[in-house]
């Protein structure tokens, strides 16, 4: 099988989540669509992120998910589920990642799990989150279908009592976005845990941050993966085989 730059891309985010903490044992699915296409490549059932390589990728098309629900030793259900629908339902989901990570999880439990504008992180996300506020279980279609519907035309969606789910047009774009979502989280949960004051940007400056973080005129999710893979090349470049 020859091994796209895709794959290579998808391996170094889950080597790079690993190193990171952010992934849960065998649990969590990352995926990226195909060029002009909405079928995807996704990590198979039972691969630990630090060891998956470009080639472990499964290609799962959408005229056969059904098939492929009958071998759930293939492909996790939920994520083809959570995956396959968002692809085919969200335009400009063009990559996902959904992990239970530490910070973005504890802020789903939280009864307001708004992400308060206290630093330049969480005013990043500012009035561009949507929240998935109808946790039924683990992910099956029914619960697939809904998410779809609420991540709007945001790239981040926090998912109520369960974890987080980022979006991107690229692998980078989404990684950017899950890393800097994750970062953002931390720190709002620490200064919470102090039961100090936040001081809590007002609403002008936090969306004039935001709209900054969009217009920044260099690629940082592009870059930010370059810069990822570089380090890896070094390290372990079997994250490509």
């Amino acid at each position: 099988m020859e091994i796209n730059e895709l794959q290579q891309d998808l391996a170094a985010v889950f080597r790079w989540t690993a190193k990171l903490n952010m992934n849960e044992g065998i649990a969590n699915h990352f995926s990226v669509c195909l060029p002009n296409s909405n079928d995807f490549y996704v990590n198979g059932s039972g691969m630990h992120f630090s060891s998956i390589k470009a080639s472990d990728m499964v290609l799962v098309e959408q005229n056969k998910i059904e098939e492929i629900k009958k071998k759930p030793e293939l492909v996790d259900p939920t994520a083809l589920n959570i995956h396959g629908i968002i692809h085919k339902k969200v335009p400009h989901a063009r990559c996902i990642l959904h992990v239970h990570s530490k910070y973005a999880t504890a802020l789903s439990t939280l009864k307001d799990p708004t992400l308060q504008p206290i630093d330049q992180n969480t005013m990043r996300f500012y009035n561009r989150v949507a929240t998935y506020d109808d946790f039924g279980g683990l992910g099956f279609e029914e619960e697939s279908h809904k998410m779809a519907t609420a991540i709007g035309n945001n790239r981040s969606m926090l998912l109520a009592n369960h974890g987080i789910l980022t979006v991107g047009q690229t692998v980078g774009q989404a990684f950017d976005e899950l890393y800097y979502f994750e970062k953002a989280c931390e720190t709002y949960i620490i200064a919470l845990s102090t039961n100090k004051e936040l001081k809590i940007a007002n609403s002008k400056v936090a969306e004039k941050t935001a709209q900054e973080w969009e217009n920044y005129p260099v690629n940082m999710g592009e870059q930010h993966l370059k810069a990822i893979r570089s380090i890896l090349d070094k390290e372990d470049p079997s994250y490509k085989d």
